[in-house]
């Protein structure tokens, strides 16, 4: 480095490099491995179960659902009955797509409080809460063919024990 000279017209550098042992030592220090340090454990969260092939199917309404559940006209009460009752028999047949109709979400400027949309609010905690709650892969919203904002795909995960 003594030998070098700065480009004319621009100043030289302010610092000066350590001599060549000290940078020998400071990398071998460095190369040491560290234990990495211990990552917290987060849960997956909802509908992050599904690979890119299944959201892609989803979300261009490719998939055909095996089952369709309409809670239209329905209590939250006999909504909640219904949901639970369908998504035991769908697990048993074995269906893996869901088509759950719950009715459009109240819009925005629509005066408040009001009855609508308290079924499609719900969903969200019945399906979290349910005793199936372990074989739902996904939630998602459904394609406008299906019923857009209106329904909801629900995916069960397979039977890996079945044949």
């Amino acid at each position: 480095m003594a030998s070098v000279r700065p480009i004319e017209g621009r100043a030289p550098p302010a610092a000066v490099a350590a001599p060549a042992t000290q940078r020998a030592h400071a990398v071998t220090l460095s190369a040491v491995p560290q234990p990495a340090p211990p990552r917290p454990h987060r849960p997956v969260a909802p509908g992050v179960t599904l690979d890119g092939g299944w959201d892609r199917r989803l979300s261009r309404g490719m998939v055909a659902p095996d089952r369709t559940i309409d809670l239209h006209g329905h209590t939250l009460q006999s909504a909640y009955s219904l949901l639970d009752h369908a998504l035991d028999r769908a697990i048993r047949d074995g269906s893996r797509v869901i088509l759950l109709v719950t009715g459009k979400p109240p819009r925005k400027e629509s005066e408040r409080p009001h009855a609508r949309g308290a079924i499609r609010a719900a969903v969200g905690d019945w399906l979290a809460a349910s005793r199936h709650a372990d074989r739902i892969a996904a939630v998602r919203g459904a394609h406008p063919r299906h019923g857009g904002t209106g329904a909801l795909y629900i995916v069960l995960r397979r039977d890996r024990q079945a044949p």
